[in-house]
């Protein structure tokens, strides 16, 4: 696919959803960390889409959008909302067939309709934020009320939990950005 249709469906998902902004991207880039480091935003300001699943007959999805400084609380948080005793995030296969769109370019705009999106609370803080565009070309920035209107969204607390940088030069579990 060109870039040039990328965009356009990106631009029609985000018709008359508010203020924002396109931001062109390198695909090698696309990840969070590389994309904060090789363009200069911060991580803070990053706001990732993960789909999720429920382990059920049939598997239950959502979309969730958190802060890349943030981990998601799949094991009580987001198991609890699926009402399933298991949950992990979805594979990149699942994520494909489900949104058509590819890990470290998944956005909350132009989902399936029915798919819950689940917005951690933390990122309605941020002044601005930094979405992925649908494809690993693309990047949204917007306020993070432009995620208010979409269908199926909710704001929840507690979805996530930030993660305490490693020290400086150590690798460490909380360090380290989540694809996306």
């Amino acid at each position: 696919m060109t870039t040039d249709a990328e965009r356009d469906r990106l631009e029609a998902a985000l018709a008359d959803r508010g203020p924002h902004e396109l931001f062109p991207c390198d695909p090698a880039l696309a990840d969070t960390a590389a994309f904060c480091a090789a363009y200069g935003f911060a991580p803070e300001d990053a706001a990732n889409t993960i789909v999720v699943a429920g382990k059920a007959t049939p598997p239950r999805y959502a979309a969730c959008v958190v802060l890349a400084t943030h981990r998601l609380d799949v094991n009580h948080a987001i198991r609890d909302r699926l009402g399933t005793r298991r949950a992990s995030f979805a594979s990149a296969d699942e994520t494909r067939a489900l949104t058509g769109q590819e890990i470290g370019g998944v956005t909350a705009f132009g989902l399936p309709d029915g798919l819950p999106i689940w917005v951690d609370a933390a990122v309605m803080a941020r002044e601005r934020i930094v979405l992925g565009g649908g494809s690993r070309s693309w990047k949204v920035l917007a306020p993070p009320s432009i995620l208010l209107g979409l269908p199926g969204v909710e704001v929840v607390e507690g979805l996530a939990r930030p993660v305490a940088p490693a020290p400086e030069g150590q690798p460490g579990r909380g360090g380290e950005l989540p694809a996306g």
